[in-house]
């Protein structure tokens, strides 16, 4: 179902699937990061209901993330008033019809729409047709969930794996070519960016200045209202014009307007509010050219472009009574909004002087003051109320005035049937001497009685409609190819998905008599010596069916034997380890497996759904630190907007750097590290295929990211000397470069480094690193005091554990579900993010840590327990609920006590080592040497 325009939002919409993009090197740094063009104008569409139905301007966008075409008020709302589905959609226009009309059927509803020329509407039918096409063959390709759509509009710039689409045969778009219309541009600025900030079509009313100053002021005040979400964002206050000191409701209370659909045979026009001529002519009459001419292409209706003023006196009589009735009762709704907002300022002043005078005793001259003002408001109303007074009295003579009116409209009507009548008559008598004059007259020169010029306007009239009939044809020809094509695919996906359903019933059957069999041997076991027992057998094979690895006919064949873990996981982690036995290969995949359902339930649904709604919000503007948005990354962020919102975050913390640097400092970096030597460039180079083993993006010195995180890396170590390269910073910018290019991964490993993280966090005292392990202890005797208790109980030391947490933030520790979903978190809110999940993480597990009673049972868990926490909602309301409240100050003021404790310690350290290497060199100094003989005497 549509969603209305006035006050309506946008469906909830389903997260989004990717697109193929590569990320670039150095080279490829600027092209990277020009954005696709986005298809986006002013459209008129026709809405309203009754008498009020009309065209009025909309900005359309186009969102490629579902195939939708919003529309909203000005370039500048936030919330659009509606959407219109373009995958399942079809496009149709009338020759005859208005100039750069046309209409978008979907399901059940047709949206009218008006172009500012024929040639905008021709542009518009084209972009409109070629994304549908580019939409239904994304999502024909098998690889797209039931709740995601296929194509992002924010590509992805990092190292995951992307879906990549086939492409379309060479055959099939030579076809769609030639059905082709010709559009020259994109309508001379009419559409696009630019229109926006432009005159544009709604541009024509004088007020539209005023209203999108207060449209921007209310989009950014709606980020500033703490506890409402996106259907709350709307004010019911009014404002005051200066000009016309008239009062008029801001964001009024949505309405239901249905859309009316137009009947292509009749076209009914009305006078006023009560009279209505239909003036059908019959398809089968030939057309009267002169005729024609004299009604003005023989409509009667209220269209500026059809007709004018001076020649249309009937139409002027007839509107006349309509627009003072519009506006006596402008003015009545004037002066009741005027009432009720005195009404509600006086109620409201009250109650605050109420509230007031109930905590502190009025003053006299509070109390004067609030009687003067009372009276001034009795004054206003008094006066009001004779303003009333007055115009009642001019609504009844207006009312006279109009019954009269209405007589003579009717006389006129009478008068207009008759004269319609009578040229009708006198047309077809004149047809008919034509006809015969042409047939007794001989002599084919003399057969055409029009003059030259006549005669020449004839025919280029002919012209223009046999080419408009031609572009018609040809645009309709494609439209019922692609539609046939669009059907077709979906046949072919429900048959794909019908045998894929039939495939895997049949795998559960054969599973399930597997099981039958096995547990009929354990009720009633067959002991042989000489034969292995059948149970083993069936045991055995069970193992060999849940390991099997894919082969080339289940990748010939995808759908009739589907494979449900796949090698990689979309990050690119190995899901089964290969050197692994084949015990730990089979909780490898079990873990898999149900990481894979966990994806897939209706909570991680609706925080797609979640994300759609607020990106749709903000599809006219930039991200803005919100209440709003710190919650949704708190959910997680999804993993097409993944890359997004990563780039927004990175670019927020180290705006205060980039200000002050050149564009190009990035690569000038590069160019320094290929032309001078680095003392770091050594040990980078021996930590490249160590980064990240188990991922295939840096498994081989030719993988997609080894050269990528070398650049990174030199670049780093160039602008920080001090740290050069630090084991553990090549794990932080191989994350990065999952979703960010080089440049933006760069600038994330500075945003962690230099802002994040305290200072000597990664220098080779790691000072900062063991300050924040003291900091955690006190955090986990605070937080969990059972479990430090049963730590300090067994001597075990789980900061030999932790150490690692901080330094790389969980990367190789957790799942790769839970490690991006704390990455998301981080980001945006810092470093507190991982004492949060730090005491996540032991609190998930602190009863199974409670039952071991050996320290060595203790630490040997400690190493592994991490990789079997799966559920990634219940970890991160443990961390954002259960571990509040969570000031940041509390963390900062212990990081400043253990810091100077630190320091002693570490002085103390170093003169210890330098009175004992000044002792041991003074030993060796007084030593003397003897020989063997002497040594044995």
């Amino acid at each position: 179902m549509h969603e209305e325009e006035d006050g309506s939002e946008a469906n909830s919409c389903t997260a989004s699937r990717i697109v193929a993009t590569k990320s670039v090197d150095v080279a490829e740094l600027e092209g990277a990061k020009e954005q696709p063009s986005k298809l986006c104008g002013y459209l008129n569409k026709l809405s309203g209901k009754g008498p009020l139905r009309g065209y009025k301007p909309r900005w359309f966008v186009y969102d490629p993330r579902k195939c939708y075409l919003y529309y909203f008020k000005t370039p500048q709302d936030a919330l659009p008033l509606g959407h219109i589905e373009i995958g399942d959609a079809c496009f149709c226009y009338d020759v005859e019809g208005e100039e750069g009309q046309f209409e978008i059927r979907t399901a059940g509803k047709e949206f009218p729409l008006k172009a500012p020329s024929r040639q905008v509407m021709h542009y518009w039918l084209q972009q409109l047709q070629q994304k549908r096409w580019e939409y239904s063959n994304t999502r024909g390709s098998g690889q797209r969930d039931s709740w995601s759509s296929p194509t992002l509009a924010h590509p992805l710039t990092g190292l995951v794996d992307s879906i990549i689409f086939e492409k379309l045969s060479d055959s099939m778009e030579k076809v769609r070519s030639d059905f082709a219309m010709e559009t020259e541009t994109d309508g001379g600025g009419m559409v696009g960016i630019q229109s926006a900030r432009g005159p544009s079509a709604a541009s024509t009313n004088p007020l539209n200045s005023l209203k999108n100053i207060g449209t921007e002021l209310r989009n950014s005040m709606s980020y500033l209202r703490q506890g409402r979400g996106v259907e709350s964002r709307r004010s019911v206050f009014y404002t005051s014009n200066n000009s016309t000191e008239e009062w008029e409701l801001v964001d009024a209370p949505p309405k239901d307007f249905p859309e009316q659909k137009h009947h292509p045979d009749t076209h009914r026009h009305s006078f006023g509010s009560a009279f209505t001529f239909d003036f059908v002519r019959n398809s089968a009459r030939p057309k009267r050219p002169l005729l024609r001419d004299m009604m003005g292409s023989g409509r009667f209706g209220r269209s500026a472009e059809t007709r004018s003023a001076e020649s249309s006196p009937v139409e002027c009589n007839g509107s006349k009574p309509l627009e003072m009735q519009l506006r006596l009762q402008s003015q009545q709704e004037e002066l009741s909004r005027k009432l009720s907002f005195i009404n509600q300022e006086l109620v409201r002043l009250l109650q605050q002087t109420l509230r007031t005078s109930q905590c502190d005793r009025p003053t006299v001259q509070q109390i004067t003051q609030l009687e003067t003002l009372l009276q001034e408001r009795d004054g206003q109303i008094q006066s009001l109320c004779g303003h009333m007074e007055r115009l009642a009295l001019e609504k009844d003579s207006l009312q006279q005035e109009l019954k009269g009116l209405k007589i003579k409209v009717g006389e006129i009507n009478d008068q207009l049937g008759m004269l319609m009548e009578t040229i009708q008559a006198k047309d077809e008598v004149i047809i008919k001497l034509s006809q015969q004059s042409s047939e007794q007259s001989g002599n084919p020169n003399d057969a055409s009685s029009l003059p030259p010029n006549k005669e020449q306007q004839e025919l280029d009239i002919l012209k223009d409609s046999l080419q408009g009939y031609k572009s018609q044809n040809k645009f309709l020809n494609k439209e019922i190819l692609e539609l046939t094509v669009l059907r077709r695919n979906a046949e072919s996906r429900e048959k794909a998905l019908e045998a894929k359903y039939t495939a895997l019933e049949a795998k559960l059957c054969q599973v399930e008599s597997k099981y039958l069999v096995l547990l009929q041997e354990v009720k009633t076991p067959v002991c042989s010596s000489s034969e292995q027992s059948p149970a083993r057998e069936v045991i055995s094979r069970l193992l060999e069916d849940a390991l099997q690895a894919e082969g080339p006919d289940q990748q010939e064949h995808p759908i009739f034997k589907p494979n449900t873990v796949s090698e990689y996981d979309v990050y690119g982690f190995k899901t089964v380890p290969e050197e692994e036995e084949e015990e730990e290969k089979l909780v490898a995949k079990v873990r898999a497996l149900e990481l894979k359902s966990l994806s897939m339930t209706n909570q991680e649904v609706s925080v797609g759904v979640k994300w759609e709604n607020y990106l749709a919000s903000t599809m006219n503007r930039d991200l803005v630190r919100s209440p709003e948005l710190k919650a949704l990354i708190r959910c997680g962020v999804p993993h097409e907007h993944r890359s997004q919102v990563w780039r927004w975050c990175v670019s927020f913390h180290v705006k205060k750097f980039r200000d002050h640097l050149a564009p190009d400092y990035y690569e000038t970096l590069l160019n320094v590290a290929r032309e001078k030597p680095n003392p770091a460039s050594k040990q980078i180079e021996l930590d490249l295929l160590r980064t990240l083993p188990n991922n295939k993006h840096y498994a081989s010195p030719s993988a997609g990211g080894i050269q990528k995180l070398r650049n990174v890396l030199m670049a780093f170590s160039w602008r920080n000397p001090d740290i050069g390269y630090c084991q553990g910073l090549n794990r932080l910018a191989a994350i990065a470069l999952l979703y960010l290019d080089q440049e933006d991964a760069f600038w994330s490993l500075i945003a962690i480094v230099e802002v994040f993280m305290p200072r000597d966090y990664y220098t080779k005292t790691l000072l900062g690193s063991q300050v924040d392990q003291r900091v955690f202890k006190d955090l986990m005797s605070e937080k969990l005091p059972r479990l430090h208790a049963h730590f300090e109980q067994y001597k075990v030391d789980f900061s030999l554990i932790t150490f690692n947490w901080f330094l790389v933030v969980f990367v190789d520790s957790v799942v790769s579900d839970i490690l991006f979903k704390i990455w998301d978190a981080f980001l945006y809110e810092g470093p507190k993010i991982i004492f949060r999940f730090a005491l996540a993480l032991f609190k998930y597990k602190e009863e199974e840590f409670l039952k071991l009673q050996d320290s060595t049972a203790i630490f040997k868990y400690l190493r592994y327990f991490t990789s079997t926490i799966l559920d990634s909602r219940k970890l991160m309301s443990i961390a954002f609920v259960d571990m509040n409240p969570f000031p940041l100050r509390q963390i900062q003021n212990r990081r400043s006590f253990h810091l100077e404790k630190v320091r002693l310690e570490l002085t103390e350290l170093e003169a210890i080592r330098q009175t004992f290497l000044r002792e041991r060199e003074t030993s060796q100094d007084g030593r003397s040497f003897v020989s063997d003989d002497e040594e044995d005497n």
